[in-house]
């Protein structure tokens, strides 16, 4: 899977390094190595942006900005380069979120 990662990291200070698609947006948007060892070649590196650039689309927060399936396809089936990164995932993350809005409610 991209990153290599645990999905918790207990040390970090910054509770926005917790959250998984913060660090996979910042990693694309530096076009940053995704750390992957099963890439061989260009291809397979592009394809496997390709899928993680989709994949943010398809967890965006509002389900009405999220693409249908059709469009899931196409995306997929194009050009990395005429496709676009969507907007972040979320302002903050949602351990922070979360944890704001239970300090709200009582």
């Amino acid at each position: 899977m991209v990153g290599r990662r645990k999905n918790i990291k207990v040390e970090v200070d910054c509770s926005s390094e917790l959250y998984f698609p913060h660090w996979i947006y910042k990693r694309l948007e530096l076009n940053q190595d995704l750390e992957l060892r099963c890439i061989k070649n260009e291809i397979d590196e592009e394809m496997v942006r390709k899928m993680t650039v989709v994949s943010l689309w398809c967890i965006r927060t509002d389900p009405s900005h999220r693409p249908g399936m059709h469009k899931v396809v196409e995306m997929l089936e194009g050009s990395l380069q005429v496709l676009e990164i969507p907007p972040k995932p979320f302002l903050s993350s949602p351990s922070t979120s979360s944890a704001h809005l239970s300090s709200e409610i009582e």
